[in-house]
């Protein structure tokens, strides 16, 4: 099956997300929320820096627990503007 290309807004919302995560890790290790979540911390590494910009939704709900996140102010700071 061939996957269709993400829209430049997709890969945006991607990076929103990245950057989000990033900052609610704070000091964190990349290992340590990555455990906490279940995930590996290669996954979170490519969610972080945008290279898979639509990770699953249980994945995202995972590391918004592990952060302390409300899944409302995930989605919400991820909007684009004018969207």
């Amino acid at each position: 099956m061939v996957r269709t290309p993400l829209t430049p807004e997709e890969r945006e919302r991607g990076e929103r997300l990245g950057r989000l995560l990033r900052e609610a890790r704070g000091g964190r290790s990349m290992t340590e929320v990555a455990a906490s979540a279940g995930i590996s911390a290669e996954t979170l590494r490519k969610i972080e820096t945008g290279r898979a910009p639509t990770p699953a939704f249980f994945t995202v709900a995972a590391l918004a627990r592990a952060l302390g996140l409300s899944m409302d102010e995930l989605a919400g700071r991820c909007v684009l503007a004018g969207v």
